[in-house]
């Protein structure tokens, strides 16, 4: 398996991959799957402000992806991304997830971003959390009933890392652009 940046080649399998999630589970509050084009524009939205947006392969075949975005557009937190995963259905479980949230939190870090915040959709996602507690997160609450998908009220559960001593020093650069203007 490799871990590499996404190109818009890999605008089918993200798509793929994420209108599986979109259409059969919790983790993100998308009710319907975007095609090929949207995934690829917001993969160059990313990519426009210098962010991580990453894949992880085996062989040709795109097991999963990660990346990080803004958190929020106000300057103030510039130095907070928030990162989103998503994984194969039949490469779960398989450290996939591991890998490549692993290499975008490598990467925030040589950004200078001093927090990485997950929000992860439906308090029962033991994978999404249990990827991310493994890789340092800690947990920070749960927001109740913030959406209502699937005929149901879904959770959201909060979890932050602090990167780079986080905010024990001042930050020492810009910290990273909020949009691609």
């Amino acid at each position: 398996m490799i871990i590499r940046a996404a190109t818009p080649d890999d605008a089918g399998a993200l798509a793929a991959i994420y209108g599986h999630h979109v259409r059969h589970g919790l983790g993100t509050f998308e009710e319907e799957p975007p095609p090929p084009a949207e995934m690829a524009r917001r993969l160059a939205d990313i990519a426009g402000l210098g962010l991580p947006y990453l894949v992880a392969e085996d062989d040709g075949v795109v097991l999963g992806y990660a990346y990080a975005g803004p958190f929020r557009q106000r300057p103030a937190y510039r130095y907070t991304l928030e990162d989103s995963v998503y994984i194969a259905p039949d490469a779960i479980g398989k450290g996939v997830g591991r890998a490549v949230l692993g290499a975008v939190i490598e990467a925030c870090e040589g950004l200078g971003v001093r927090q990485l915040v997950a929000v992860i959709g439906d308090s029962g996602n033991a994978a999404s959390i249990g990827l991310h507690a493994a890789l340092g997160f800690t947990h920070q609450g749960v927001g109740r009933a913030f959406g209502f998908k699937h005929g149901r009220w879904v959770d959201i559960v909060w979890m932050q890392k602090a990167l780079g001593g986080g905010d024990l020093t001042s930050p020492a650069g810009p910290g990273v652009r909020l949009s691609g203007r």
